[in-house]
């Protein structure tokens, strides 16, 4: 029975620390999901099919360098009905610290009570990653910063080109 790990997220943008995750993630599984959760009641910098082409662009050559299937969707739901659609047994989490850590054990717990056999699976980030977020990227970039230090070359470039005008 192959290994299917769901990453959830919302990707707004990728970031070298999500990058982090993936590197981790390929070597746990024979297939990767990246799952991008799309909230009504957010308004993201990038559309839906943005988030998407930066996903597949950035992680796919990650996963097949690595021997892993990939594969990237998109949810509306509860992560753990993702998970089951996606046919993952496994969902991973990064974690930067301990703030991130008692959040997410909170989740995983309540996840594990709605699908037992969906694990969750905790990576701890690099310390290079460690505090880089998608709304610090944001934010940065918006008031005109570099944030190549933090984020993949080609999301820069998305991120140059969506502040210019």
């Amino acid at each position: 029975m192959p290994r299917i790990a769901l990453y959830p997220g919302s990707f707004d943008p990728v970031t070298n620390g999500h990058l982090d995750v993936v590197r981790h993630a390929v070597g746990l599984c024979d297939r990767l999901v990246v799952a991008i959760g799309l909230h009504p009641g957010k308004k993201p910098l990038f559309s839906t099919d943005e988030r998407l082409e930066m996903v597949k662009e950035v992680f796919g050559p990650v996963a097949a360098s690595a021997g892993c299937g990939f594969d990237c969707v998109t949810f509306d739901d509860l992560t753990v009905t993702a998970a089951k659609r996606a046919g993952a047994t496994i969902l991973i989490r990064g974690l930067r610290d301990g703030t991130d850590l008692d959040y997410e054990m909170q989740i995983a717990g309540m996840n594990e009570t709605m699908a037992p056999e969906v694990r969750t699976v905790f990576l701890p980030a690099s310390p290079t990653v460690r505090p880089i977020t998608a709304t610090l990227v944001r934010q940065i970039a918006g008031m005109g910063g570099d944030v190549s230090n933090f984020v993949p070359k080609a999301v820069a470039k998305r991120l140059k080109t969506k502040f210019a005008g």
